[in-house]
């Protein structure tokens, strides 16, 4: 326990990195944060750097990156784990959004043919030769 009562409490790291404090112990419970010291009346005490941190994990959420793809992300950026990999690691994941976005291309593609050929009807449409829809 932390006597000194140095760091931040949780309400502060999470005003300060924009979330709500249930995000910090989830965050912990997932191990992307370390458990913070506690005061003596039990109130968690976060090293100054948390902020940091939380808006980084929020910055590659956004970006698509998964929670356990953060936290291999964070643990490879502690020292003594050598290279971060984020550039390897953006590379792939731009692989994949550019999939997703040509998948997504093609669905639009396809609901907007559904739409001009007047499908209405899920199966009725499916009996008919001219539905776009690629049923399978």
């Amino acid at each position: 326990m932390n006597g000194g009562y140095e760091g931040l409490r949780s309400g502060q790291v999470a005003e300060a990195a924009g979330v709500n404090p249930q995000t910090l112990r989830y965050y912990e419970r997932r191990g992307l944060l370390t458990e913070p010291e506690r005061t003596l009346g039990g109130h968690r005490l976060y090293p100054a750097d948390t902020v940091t941190v939380v808006r980084a994990i929020k910055t590659a959420q956004g970006l698509g990156f998964t929670l356990d793809e953060i936290a291999d992300l964070l643990a490879a950026a502690r020292p003594g784990h050598g290279n971060a990999g984020l550039r390897d690691r953006a590379r792939e994941k731009l692989v994949e959004v550019e999939q997703r976005i040509t998948d997504l291309q093609t669905i639009r593609s396809t609901l907007h043919e559904a739409i001009g050929t007047g499908c209405d009807d899920l199966l009725a449409c499916a009996r008919q030769p001219s539905c776009p829809l690629p049923f399978i």
